[in-house]
């Protein structure tokens, strides 16, 4: 590269590009009649200059990507910071219900590299009202299911699923390799048994819990507490089910949103993005 030139990434490929050009011009020499111009996480305009280490993602509306396209385009609004580290990432979810569904499909979204899904559970019609399900999954196994929706999402991630019961002794063989772990269960042993165990059995990896969701309550009474070095919970710890109180798609979802967002905090402080 000379003085008259400036380096640039576009759509993930390395270019060189003549010391003036716009953004603009980049599109009409590399994706003529892209209206979708990020550079860098941000939208551009086309009078935009560019700069040396800029990284753009050109897109056309309403196009399918080729599918060496979608991961750079993904994560083109994460800017690269934030997607290197998601990238190496793993993280377990242990129940793929109402909170784990919707946490498994936000880090999917955000780019996590790997994903432990354990659920030993069947998609039933009940789940339908706060699961990222549909009536097709009725029957099948969650954790085929859950693999198929991220599938149509994000497909360049790597999921490993287990039909299992999860209990203190298969947790380490499970969960092993994960950096975090998602605790999404329903009944309050099988909340305590996972919140004492991942501590103890895998004392290097983050846990973090629920606990309060049900109803349609003040959404801001559902919060993100530490409790230990490597511990979280999330909710108002009070609100349980119970009839005429069930658990319904709009505070499930905010719990799920903290508990999804937690985990990238973490991710983005203890993630190196160096080999």
């Amino acid at each position: 590269m000379d003085e008259q030139t400036v380096a640039v990434v576009v759509n993930e490929k390395n270019t060189t590009v003549p010391r003036g050009t716009t953004v603009g011009d980049l599109r009409d020499l590399m994706k003529p009649g892209a209206d979708v111009l990020v550079v860098n996480g941000f939208p551009s305009g086309p009078a935009n200059e560019l700069n040396y280490g800029d990284r753009v993602a050109l897109i056309r509306r309403g196009e399918i990507p080729a599918r060496d396209e979608l991961e750079s385009l993904m994560a083109a609004r994460h800017t690269p910071r934030v997607h290197e580290r998601m990238k190496r990432s793993v993280v377990g979810i242990a129940g793929l219900g109402g909170l784990g569904s919707n946490v498994a499909v936000s880090l999917a979204r955000m780019g996590v590299g790997r994903l432990i899904l354990a659920d030993f559970d069947v998609v039933e019609p009940t789940n339908l009202n706060r699961q990222q399900y549909s009536i097709d999954h009725i029957g099948r196994a969650k954790t085929d299911a859950m693999s198929e929706i991220i599938g149509t999402i994000n497909p360049y991630l790597t999921i490993a699923l287990h039909q299992v019961e999860l209990n203190r002794d298969n947790i380490p063989q499970v969960f092993g390799d994960a950096q975090v772990i998602v605790e999404c269960f329903d009944g309050a042993e099988a909340k305590a048994m996972i919140l004492q165990a991942v501590p103890e059995l895998l004392p290097d990896a983050y846990i973090i819990g629920a606990s309060g969701l049900a109803g349609y309550g003040d959404s801001n009474s559902i919060q993100t507490m530490k409790l230990g070095e490597r511990v979280f919970i999330v909710g108002d710890l009070t609100t349980a089910a119970e009839p005429g109180r069930g658990l319904m798609a709009p505070r499930v979802a905010i719990a799920a949103g903290h508990q999804a967002n937690i985990v990238v905090e973490i991710l983005m402080n203890i993630v190196s993005t160096e080999d």
